[in-house]
């Protein structure tokens, strides 16, 4: 089984001045973070998750969240599992009746449904040691505004192409 580095849900982050957005996952117990490049739709909607934004009608991943447990099924994880030609892959698993399923996904969405179910989030080992950016910080007050700082200089191409 591949080796599984818990990460945080940090947030999202509209990149200027592209205003692409990024989802942002560190490392649970660690330095390192993962920005992963995703669409404005599911970044509206994990950044509405994160929130706690419910909505009179449910949009595409509150219907997700909805299908999934009328069928009896519980989302348990989600997992970064791969970055191929810098496109990231994630698997949605989830159990239903004791059986577990994985679904492929793409990272923004299954953490979409993460955000909603608070399900736990993963990724692959070699997925944080090829994507992921070091950033130590020394105090928490500090660490805000440091991290604040890269997100505003951060640009698509400090990840040579890892866009998903």
């Amino acid at each position: 089984m591949t080796d599984l580095v818990p990460m945080d849900l940090v947030g999202v982050k509209i990149e200027l001045p592209t205003n692409t957005p990024i989802l942002l996952l560190k490392e649970a117990s660690g330095t390192r973070y993962l920005p992963i490049w995703i669409g404005p739709g599911e970044a509206t909607a994990i950044a509405r998750a994160m929130d706690g934004v419910e909505l009179p009608r449910p949009l595409t991943h509150d219907l997700l969240k909805l299908v999934t447990e009328s069928l009896g099924a519980k989302i348990d994880r989600v997992v970064v599992t791969n970055l191929e030609e810098g496109t990231f892959f994630a698997d949605l698993i989830m159990t239903r009746d004791g059986e577990e399923v994985t679904v492929s996904s793409r990272p923004s969405d299954a953490i979409a449904l993460a955000a909603r179910t608070e399900a736990p989030v993963f990724a692959a080992r070699e997925v944080v040691d090829e994507a992921g950016l070091e950033i130590q910080f020394d105090g928490q007050e500090e660490e805000i505004e440091r991290f604040r700082e890269f997100l505003d200089e951060v640009v698509p191409e400090d990840f040579e192409g890892h866009i998903s």
